[in-house]
């Protein structure tokens, strides 16, 4: 399927794109923030949780986990039910799933019954991302389709922020199952606003129909051998990719997992200001996935410039934590917020990088390996972090290992990214004129999310 049979045109004779892009743009990001809601809240209640659960910090980040596990063979379901029933009820169905397990799980009796429950989440919210994705890339053209992505995005930390802000108080004021009812409840909302709003653009599924008619069954390209499509993750760029986003997936991690810890324990900070400073990141982060993205668009040194630049930022700032500056309450905060921008806002940039890197005609394939790759760090970075700091019973060696492993990326990935011309890593031009977008939109239906 070509783009141009999703994508409307602003030509008379064809599909009308009219403001409802908007609306599709808006219910899209209001549907992923809705799902993800709770899951970026966890980190934010680790407080009461602990105190009503007795947990470890590494059970806490078992709990981040437990989400990201179902998503490794769920996202290419996914995928898969989207090319054949469209994302109106796949994505509906998905964030129902995510609602349904959190009502459930807001009867959990303990820890296990939370882990179930969260598996469970994973599941729904497998097809939030790459059906979220791919109802925008419908309905907007390459030349905007970055900056529409790049709001999708945002949906995220745009969750995670409000999350933060409400879930510790419900979890303080009346429990963490209360908070857990509460995240079902707005992963509701998010499921009957995509139903009821979301519509395809005019046209595209007559077009859909049409083509097999005109064409007859077009089959699967399974012909080359997996072995054959791995060594993709040797080309020069696509290593790039794999190595930032392994690291920044990690630090992302981080502050999920023990930034409320941390400004609890190193701070003095009581529940209500940690909450703020963390509330203060991942609005900052918002801010980074367009900013930063916007910022590509136009970078004559490629698009992985932002890429290195959030990575050298995140290191600097993970040094910063693990030195007495840290331990002051406003350095902290000003150090999170940072993190925030540059440790949740580098995805922009990353995933348009990756797109530009992947061999043509084999996008979907290389976005979905790295991304796939990825999510194995998402999902074992959270307890690692948290063994880490129950083993040496503070937050420098956590701190650090992350700052080591961020600086040792830039170090070996840093070389080539000036290099210009057909087959450079980054290719400023490409990125300007919206090639890459035009790849996402036969990516997006089938990636993983890593972040």
């Amino acid at each position: 399927m070509s783009h141009h049979t999703d994508v409307p045109t602003d030509d008379p004779g064809g599909p009308s794109p009219l403001p409802y892009r908007w609306t599709v743009l808006g219910v899209a990001t209001f549907t992923q923030a809705a799902a993800c809601f709770f899951v970026q809240g966890i980190g934010a209640m680790a407080v009461p949780l602990q105190n009503a659960l007795d947990l470890s910090t590494a059970q806490l980040g078992l709990l981040l986990s437990a989400s990201q596990l179902v998503p490794l063979v769920g996202l290419l379901v996914a995928g898969e039910l989207l090319d054949r029933y469209g994302e109106r009820w796949v994505v509906g169905i998905g964030a129902g799933v995510v609602a349904a397990g959190l009502l459930a799980g807001s009867l959990a009796q303990g820890y296990a019954s939370l882990l179930v429950v969260l598996l469970v989440v994973g599941a729904g919210y497998s097809a939030i991302q790459p059906g979220g994705s791919k109802s925008v890339a419908a309905w907007f053209e390459p030349s905007r389709l970055g900056f529409a992505m790049g709001v999708r995005q945002a949906g995220l930390p745009l969750g995670g922020a409000v999350a933060v802000a409400v879930l510790p108080l419900v979890a303080a004021a009346s429990g963490w199952r209360a908070a857990v009812l509460v995240g079902g409840l707005v992963a509701l909302a998010g499921a009957v606003a995509f139903t009821v709003l979301y519509r395809r653009p005019p046209g595209t599924v007559a077009k859909r129909s049409a083509a097999p008619a005109a064409a007859g069954p077009v089959p699967a390209p399974r012909s080359a051998p997996l072995m054959d499509r791995l060594r993709l993750l040797r080309e020069p760029a696509m290593a790039k990719a794999l190595l930032s986003g392994t690291a920044m997936v990690s630090v992302h991690s981080g502050i999920g997992v023990l930034g409320a810890l941390y400004l609890h324990d190193v701070t003095g900070l009581g529940a209500g200001a940690a909450g703020t400073v963390l509330v203060a990141a991942q609005l900052a982060g918002m801010l980074g996935r367009i900013g930063l993205a916007a910022w590509s668009d136009r970078s004559r040194a490629g698009r992985y410039r932002p890429v290195l630049a959030s990575m050298v930022a995140a290191a600097a700032a993970l040094v910063a934590l693990a030195t007495p500056l840290g331990g002051h309450p406003l350095a902290a905060a000003a150090l999170f917020a940072w993190l925030g921008f540059f440790g949740i806002g580098w995805y922009g940039p990353w995933v348009a990088h990756l797109a530009e890197a992947a061999p043509p005609g084999r996008t979907g394939f290389a976005l979905g390996l790295v991304m796939a790759v990825n999510q194995v760090a998402v999902i074992l970075a959270p307890p690692a972090l948290g063994l880490l700091r129950d083993t040496t019973g503070g937050y420098t060696a956590a701190w650090s290992a992350l700052a080591v492993v961020t600086a040792g990326t830039v170090a070996v990935t840093a070389r080539g990214t000036n290099r210009r011309g057909p087959g450079a890593d980054d290719d400023a031009d490409a990125g300007a004129g919206g090639g890459a977008d035009a790849s996402l939109v036969g990516a997006t239906a089938s990636a993983p999310s890593a972040a």
